[in-house]
């Protein structure tokens, strides 16, 4: 059998293959990549000729990559982030005249921190673009950057070594009650909580993961009458009487004037920060983007970090 050619590949066959590897299946991966399903199918038919090797099972559930399928996609996202550091380094040279801050961050970020920053940062790049990805897990944001999809991401912390990480600050999680005459019990009790429904998130939701973890550190689980994505709507639920919720300060604002609010019985908190991933080849205007939220944020600090310098000064 003739050696694989590496002129005959192209790049078009590569961001195939990634796709569908990410998404898992073909039709999936044409509606993330705008393209029909058969031309994504000529795509990797003609990858898997070219390289003389079958590198996804096909089959009613969707498509599986096979043994040699995954390491070539694992060096097919090489060559693909090689190429975005490519089109980063052209832009470096443009400065901050032109280019784009590409963020990823769940939804209460994207709502009540992320509107400010850009606003200020505008003033300052008035031609950069920012483009926002809201996730409803941390753990996909921290995919986008691993991957190239985002320069900038905002997850809890700490996370994994990785990422230059800073914390940027901490929010509380707190009870929120359906409208009454009566005060909330003060100290509210685990019992208390256990006399209403709860509404909270679906259980692959990020944050509802991670409040699940902070609990069970106090031996407590939780049983969720209702399960709702949003924040608002179950900030809504909640006012019209139909449970109580356990919610991060920050999402649950802005907090109808009705709504009784009261605290755990133990604190619980998360820890909000900014990632960029180690080492990665920024641009000028995420560099400035960083500068802007570390003057909004003084007080931000590495965590668990490198020692010396901030970095967000050392790449410039």
């Amino acid at each position: 059998m003739a050696k694989a050619d590496p002129h005959r590949l192209k790049l078009s066959q590569l961001r195939a293959l990634v796709a569908i590897a990410d998404q898992g299946s073909f039709s999936d991966a044409a509606l993330h990549m705008d393209l029909s399903q058969s031309a994504v199918s000529h795509a990797i038919a003609t990858l898997e000729e070219s390289l003389g090797v079958l590198l996804l099972h096909r089959g009613r559930q969707g498509a599986v990559l096979t043994s040699v399928g995954q390491l070539i996609t694992e060096d097919a996202r090489d060559v693909l982030r090689s190429l975005d550091n490519l089109c980063h380094q052209a832009d470096q040279a443009k400065g901050l005249q032109t280019g784009e801050v590409r963020i990823a961050a769940f939804r209460s970020v994207a709502t009540h921190m992320l509107p400010e920053v850009i606003r200020q940062f505008r003033q300052q790049c008035p031609e950069v673009a920012v483009a926002i990805d809201e996730k409803f897990h941390y753990e996909m944001v921290e995919k986008d950057l691993r991957q190239g999809r985002a320069d900038v991401g905002f997850t809890y912390l700490p996370t994994h070594a990785e990422f230059d990480q800073w914390e940027l600050l901490r929010d509380r999680y707190i009870v929120l009650l359906p409208p009454s005459s009566q005060p909330p019990p003060t100290p509210l009790s685990w019992a208390d909580l256990a006399n209403y429904a709860l509404i909270l998130p679906p259980p692959d939701d990020g944050d509802r993961q991670y409040l699940d973890r902070l609990l069970n550190r106090w031996g407590q689980q939780v049983h969720p009458a209702y399960m709702v994505r949003e924040d608002s709507t179950i900030v809504s639920m909640v006012e019209r009487g139909l449970g109580a919720t356990i919610i991060a300060a920050l999402a649950a604002e802005p907090i109808p004037a009705g709504l009784r609010v009261a605290e755990l019985p133990e604190p619980l908190e998360r820890v909000i920060g900014v990632i960029v991933l180690r080492d990665a080849l920024l641009s000028p205007p995420v560099y400035a983007f960083l500068d802007q939220l570390k003057a909004i944020w003084p007080e931000a600090l590495p965590h668990r970090s490198q020692s010396g310098p901030n970095r967000w000064a050392e790449k410039r």
